[in-house]
């Protein structure tokens, strides 16, 4: 037998039958058996994983993104890889349901630290993260969730070349940023690497989301001017979820060979009065 025969063997083995959404039961591989097996091969868990779905068997942690995504779809997601700027509250809640969807590859970047103004509303921030690099914490808790993704880390403030030398391999970025004139300096990066950017502002209540294709300019006046709505009408943990399921939504869509449903439009929402509405551009 081949070394590749040999494994699914094993894997096949090892595999239980899980049902899934009323359907047939799936063979289905847990966490421990893929660790063995990690241990065993000295392969990574991220290739024992897109090996199990080529050959029909399941990881169980993905076991209820089936259905709604393949196992072609998951594949998919697992040989990606995705740029993140920014990981404060959007890119907080953006990196953990790219890692839990398992995004294969994530690129993030933030040179802040987490003080006590962020615990309102940032996933990553806790009262023992204050104080500590954002992408410091992005990182470990990313391997806490999910060790089979990759992610590379960087507390710096990129410019305009730290961001299109940081991000130049991704197939999709996230604007997880604050502040007006860098979210324009990431659009603009975004079009010079001909790669889909999926971004989102988040004001108060409200939220504004997203999807510049490549090769499509952003609405000029999509963020406004001057340090943004932000500053005035603070940022309330709703709104930043809602704004960052979106977000991820559309980014998964994208890395799963989907066309997005934003693009060339804009998911308006606005939770003190329950509205939502999309926008042509």
């Amino acid at each position: 037998m081949t070394q590749a025969e040999t494994l699914l063997s094993r894997m096949q083995a090892l595999a239980r039958e899980e049902e899934c959404g009323g359907g047939p039961p799936l063979p289905t591989l847990t966490e421990e058996h893929l660790r063995t097996l990690s241990w065993e091969t000295g392969q990574g868990l991220r290739d024992l994983q897109i090996f199990a779905l080529r050959h029909g068997i399941t990881p169980a942690r993905y076991l209820r993104n089936y259905r709604q995504l393949s196992l072609g779809d998951q594949e998919r997601l697992l040989l990606s890889r995705a740029g993140l700027a920014g990981l404060g509250g959007l890119g907080g809640h953006l990196l953990e349901s790219l890692v839990r969807m398992g995004v294969g590859r994530i690129m993030v970047a933030d040179g802040d630290r987490f003080d006590e103004t962020n615990l309102n509303r940032q996933l990553l921030s806790e009262r023992e993260t204050v104080g500590m690099a954002k992408a410091e914490v992005a990182k470990r808790r990313s391997t806490e969730i999910n060790p089979a993704v990759g992610v590379q880390a960087t507390s710096r403030t990129l410019d305009r070349q730290g961001f299109l030398t940081f991000f130049r391999d991704v197939d999709v970025l996230f604007d997880g940023l604050g502040g007006v004139a860098v979210k324009k300096l990431l659009l603009e990066c975004a079009g010079s690497m001909g790669v889909p950017l999926v971004t989102a502002a988040v004001a108060g209540w409200s939220c504004i989301v997203t999807t510049i294709m490549p090769g499509e300019s952003g609405p000029p006046d999509l963020f406004g001017k001057g340090t943004g709505a932000e500053e005035c009408l603070g940022c309330l943990a709703p709104a930043v979820s809602v704004a960052a399921a979106v977000q991820c939504s559309e980014g998964v869509r994208i890395l799963c060979g989907n066309e997005p449903t934003l693009a060339g439009k804009m998911l308006a929402v606005d939770l003190s009065c329950g509205a939502f509405e999309v926008l042509e551009l």
